[in-house]
């Protein structure tokens, strides 16, 4: 399968593209751009591993949502994603593709250690590996620290700020992401602080669904049903 929209343009930025997301924000997605239209395309970011890319890139960044019901399996194409970077191999593209007017929305599912906070608290943990790097290096490394170089970046252009939506299972996710990034952003730069706090918006959202994690039985199964293959 190859993809069928190669016009869509990046409004979205998504760092952890995994199965949950790649199973309903992106869907979600699709549907909106359906119904409305609009440059709300994805690009995807693994921070670490390059195998979603892998798999993906060969496709055009097409795949399959497979929905298992009672009425039986409903294959599901998606276009919306537009592109996948590896953060570890770029992490300069991937603060550009932060940076891009056209993004209005990076969200995230990084799961709970990707915050780098302490889970009693919900504060930023700066003495977390990732974030004692993030302070002193220009190129980061964990996702709080990628949404604040990015909107530093942004600031720095004369660009409004992302909306930083977390997707991840945390009571108060947006109250979460917020208090990392003001935390990181404060210690880094006070005068950007106080711009993402008057500027940024940081939306809570509800989790209430999990996805399988794809096997290759799962990649066999849609190849029976359709007739094609599909690695993502």
């Amino acid at each position: 399968m190859t993809r069928q929209n190669p016009a869509l343009k990046p409004g979205i930025v998504h760092l952890g593209l995994g199965a949950f997301f790649r199973a309903h924000g992106a869907i979600y997605t699709a549907q909106a751009v359906a119904a409305s239209g609009g440059d709300w395309g994805i690009v995807g970011v693994s921070l670490q591993s390059p195998r979603m890319r892998d798999a993906l890139a060969p496709q055009g960044f097409a795949y399959t949502a497979l929905e298992l019901g009672p009425e039986g399996e409903t294959p599901r194409p998606i276009e919306s994603v537009c592109d996948v970077l590896v953060a570890r191999e770029d992490p300069q593209a991937v603060l550009e593709a932060m940076a891009d007017p056209g993004v209005r929305i990076v969200s995230l599912t990084v799961t709970e250690k990707g915050y780098c906070h302490a889970p009693a608290t919900g504060a930023l943990d700066p003495d977390h590996p990732d974030i004692a790097h993030d302070m002193t290096h220009p190129l980061p490394i964990s996702a709080p620290g990628y949404l604040v170089r990015a909107l530093q970046l942004r600031r720095a252009r004369g660009l409004r700020p992302f909306s930083a939506m977390s997707c991840d299972n945390l009571p108060e996710n947006g109250r979460v992401l917020r208090g990392v990034v003001l935390d990181l952003a404060r210690r880094m730069d006070p005068d950007l602080a106080d711009w993402i706090a008057a500027e940024g918006r940081f939306p809570a959202t509800m989790v209430d669904r999990i996805v399988p994690a794809t096997k290759p039985e799962d990649i066999a199964r849609l190849e029976r049903i359709t007739g094609w293959h599909d690695a993502a």
